[in-house]
């Protein structure tokens, strides 16, 4: 999908994901002109296809030669375009130094943003931490938490200005391979959404988290025995994962003020457990607000330039 071009891009945006591919013309002053999507994500790509990938998405916007394109996620990950190192925490997101690409296409010069590392407990992000650069761009003030969920859901620490630690957790993944691969994927629905039952998992996985594999199982026994309805299985299934997630992240959120940056859908329903236990997260939308961020690195980069 592609909107068309209001004005000449000054730099392009690039968000890069695993499983899609999103890019905006930009104006010096980060306004955006255009918007680009694909659903060619690196999950999707051979290490020799990002650059006619991108280069095909965003011709329209090549008017001239060297037009800076400034990329976040995993594009910089080891099986990505090129791979970026992380910069371990705690770090600012915002100050983080792009690394250029060379040898590409004369029509483009490109630079990649690093994603944060954190040595004890070891865990690694891309792409999340332009999304905070941005949310900080817009409450410059937050001391609290931010909830990234998606395939590899992330919950951050951010203090003064800084990501100081982070954990991530494969709840996103989990419920793709439970509900799609597992025995459980005869019981579940596609899409739909049953309220009660999702937050009567979050609760039972929050109060026993230590028995949510054989409540797992329970939904494929309920399906067989009573008739579950699927969408009822499929919104047991990720209030289950995401209770146990809450239940291990506990000291993250518990008596925080917390944002949950994401997908609309997702975004939601991490919003209905937490509320569930006496929060009242803000929600943000993860695409405009990594946009934001990478306009803010680019602004920081051409102060700096200047």
């Amino acid at each position: 999908m592609s909107v068309g071009l209001n004005g000449r891009a000054d730099w392009i945006a690039v968000d890069w994901g695993t499983s899609r591919l999103r890019a905006w013309a930009m104006s010096e002053a980060g306004a955006v002109l255009g918007e680009a999507v694909s659903e060619l994500g690196m999950g999707k790509l051979a290490r020799g296809e990002f650059e006619p990938t991108l280069l095909t998405l965003i011709a329209p916007w090549l008017d001239r030669p060297a037009v800076p394109v400034l990329a976040c996620g995993m594009v910089g990950a080891r099986q990505g375009w090129r791979e970026v190192p992380y910069v371990p925490v705690p770090t600012q997101p915002r100050a983080l130094q792009p690394h250029a690409v060379t040898g590409t296409a004369a029509s483009i010069r490109l630079a990649i943003l690093p994603g944060l590392s954190q040595e004890k407990p070891a865990d690694v992000m891309r792409g999340e931490e332009t999304q905070i650069a941005g949310f900080l761009v817009a409450q410059p003030d937050f001391d609290g938490v931010i909830c990234l969920p998606g395939t590899h859901s992330k919950w951050v620490r951010v203090s003064a200005g800084e990501v100081v630690s982070f954990q991530t957790f494969m709840s996103g993944e989990l419920f793709s391979l439970l509900s799609q691969s597992s025995v459980l994927q005869h019981s579940i629905a596609q899409q739909g959404r049953d309220e009660a039952a999702f937050s009567e998992a979050v609760a039972e996985t929050l109060s026993r988290p230590e028995r949510v594999a054989h409540a797992l199982f329970g939904i494929r026994a309920d399906a067989v025995l009573n008739n579950l309805d699927p969408v009822t299985a499929r919104s047991r299934l990720s209030g289950l994962l995401i209770g146990a997630e809450l239940a291990a992240s506990r000291p993250y959120w518990l008596g925080q003020d917390v944002a949950v940056i994401g997908a609309e859908d997702l975004t939601e329903t991490y919003a209905a457990a937490l509320s569930s236990q006496g929060l009242a997260p803000s929600q943000h939308d993860g695409s405009a607000i990594a946009r934001l961020g990478l306009a803010a690195v680019y602004a920081t980069l051409s102060e700096t330039a200047s």
